[in-house]
């Protein structure tokens, strides 16, 4: 019985690989006889050696098969057969189907009916170092002159705004308001309120080594009040409303509304973002102001629970640290970040492509592109304001 069960084992081990010969009929002919299984998984000899016999055998210009043998099939054959042809092809070698297996021929001829496109074929070569670097200036040089293409074209139209003679509804106007300013109020507030008690924390640590903790009211809010507050409400609405821009518009662009309204003789500049960046600049400063007084509760959260300062004397330790400027230098910041922030979202959605991925790219390098502009942004306001000396 074990005998038996070798001999079986043995007997199917033969069933499932793939056996290949040749020999020449005549002087410049080459029959493949194909035995066994030639399925995927089983074992068979590779299109290169055969390929390499042909280029050993020399002179042949025919090549037949013999599949009297053959016990199985499937793609794996299909795939051997048109590796076959396609040197057969390139070495003006005929290759004859007559010997195979009905069905094999007729899907070689499916095949091999419509042949490669020049150049679908996706070719990796390396390209000198000098010429990515041009592609790369190239590429720079073209995106600014898109940017201040597209500044032009804003400033032209707000100014078209200012004289009364910009086309767009007031309608949309006021439902940007409605999503740039109350809309955005939960997040802000969230925010502002935990920075103002962060900034609280790690002041409180330093100055109670000093008995100074009272001055963690100053600490809150001069950098709320200066900087930090239009800095975080900055971010925050490049993340949501900067990409919502972004995303709005580069949908349009792949539904080709935008080129429907050029069509029709309307300014996509004037009619989307126009409104758009009207009300992200007309709601930052009132945000900022918003946060401030977030970050400041935050603040007197902290000093009042945990650092044990009165609530009237936080209160007035924070009034009398404030200055004027301070607010105005911070409404400065917010107005100019939400035109950063309009600028990008709108710019990106612009120059969006028309496909799913390329709005996703769009948004993405716009809250990219307004955070980058944002810090940039507070260090050249903090570096003129130190030098004017306010």
């Amino acid at each position: 019985m074990p005998q038996d069960k070798t001999t079986n084992s043995l007997k199917e081990d033969i069933a499932q690989t793939g056996e290949i010969s040749s020999d020449r009929q005549a002087k410049d002919t080459l029959r493949l006889r194909l035995a066994g299984s030639w399925k995927i998984g089983a074992r068979f000899p590779s299109a290169d050696v055969i390929q390499k016999k042909i280029e050993a055998s020399g002179g042949i210009r025919r090549i037949g098969f013999d599949t009297e043998n053959l016990t199985g099939w499937d793609s794996g054959l299909l795939t051997f057969l048109i590796k076959i042809s396609g040197y057969c092809s390139k070495n003006n070698i005929i290759f004859d189907k007559e010997g195979l297996p009905e069905g094999v021929g007729r899907l070689i001829v499916l095949a091999t009916a419509v042949p490669e496109r020049k150049g679908a074929r996706k070719e990796t070569a390396h390209e000198p170092f000098f010429f990515r670097v041009g592609s790369s200036a190239l590429e720079l040089w073209q995106s600014v002159r898109e940017l201040l293409a597209f500044i032009g074209e804003a400033t032209i139209a707000f100014l078209k705004f200012l004289v009364g003679k910009a086309s767009f509804r007031r309608s949309d106007l006021f439902l940007f308001i409605q999503q740039c300013g109350a809309d955005a109020l939960p997040i802000v507030t969230l925010i502002s309120l935990l920075v103002g008690l962060i900034l609280a924390f790690v002041g409180a640590v330093q100055l109670m080594m000093f008995g100074a903790q009272i001055y963690v009211a100053d600490l809150v809010g001069i950098a709320m009040v200066r900087v930090m507050g239009a800095v975080m409400v900055g971010i925050v609405m490049a993340g949501r409303t900067g990409a919502a821009f972004a995303a709005q518009l580069g949908t349009m662009q792949g539904n080709e509304e935008i080129d429907a309204l050029k069509t029709m003789g309307v300014s996509p500049m004037e009619f989307l973002v126009l409104p758009r960046m009207l009300a992200l600049v007309l709601m930052m400063p009132l945000l900022c102001v918003y946060a401030d007084l977030m970050a400041v509760i935050g603040g007197l959260i902290v000093g009042v629970a945990v650092l044990d300062i009165g609530l009237v004397q936080y209160i007035n330790q924070t009034t009398s640290a404030l200055k004027v400027s301070y607010f105005f230098i911070g409404i400065i910041h917010a107005t100019v970040f939400g035109v950063l922030v309009a600028l990008a979202g709108c710019l990106r959605g612009i120059q969006c492509g028309r496909s799913a991925s390329a709005v996703g790219e769009a948004t993405t390098s716009a809250v990219v592109t307004s955070i980058v502009a944002i810090i940039v942004a507070t260090g050249i306001i903090t570096v003129v304001c130190n030098i004017m000396g306010i």
